[in-house]
């Protein structure tokens, strides 16, 4: 059974950027490509698509803006934070955000602004990101003593594909208990 798509008008492409607003924060960008791919979805099935439908999305994502229900400068900086919790580096954290269209100087000002939230220099948030992923991990001073030694190169790598650069894995891997991570 083929699949009917309903025509897109503007008033369809409103209800369906509120609709995902309501459950999803997002950029403006962010949010220009959700109805971007509904429109595309639309033309593969053969669906009846408005002139000018560019147009009217960006009126779209104006209006939202306009209305401040889409604030790119405060969902860079708690997607920021929220990726500062789970241990996730800086660089990674850079491309996470390019990636939902956050540009470059909302993307700056938001890594500034987890250094100022969180009182420190970007070498220490990036020491403390690294302890918090293993200790989410279970890497490093978080295995069993038995374990620690066979598995070091292994979370060495871990921290690498996670962003780290190797002399802050190699501090974390290495430190000697917890404990130790936090006073640093």
């Amino acid at each position: 059974m083929k699949r009917v798509a309903r025509p897109i008008t503007a008033k369809y492409l409103q209800n369906a950027a509120a609709f995902y607003l309501e459950r999803y924060p997002s950029s403006a960008e962010g949010l220009r490509r959700i109805l971007n791919r509904r429109v595309a979805k639309a033309k593969m099935l053969d669906a009846p698509i408005m002139d000018n439908v560019q147009q009217a999305i960006d009126v779209v994502v104006a209006r939202f803006v306009d209305a401040g229900v889409i604030d790119d400068k405060a969902f860079a900086q708690t997607k920021a934070r929220s990726l500062h919790r789970r241990g996730t580096s800086s660089r990674v954290t850079r491309q996470k955000l390019k990636m939902a269209g956050v540009g470059g100087d909302t993307l700056d000002e938001a890594m500034e602004g987890l250094d100022i939230e969180l009182d420190m220099t970007p070498a220490q948030r990036e020491q403390r990101a690294a302890a918090a992923l293993a200790r989410r991990r279970r890497l490093g001073p978080y295995r069993s003593a038995d374990d620690r030694k066979d598995h070091r190169l292994r979370d060495l790598a871990t921290m690498a594909r996670a962003g780290f650069a190797y002399d802050v894995a190699k501090k974390v891997i290495d430190a000697k208990d917890p404990d130790s991570l936090d006073e640093a």
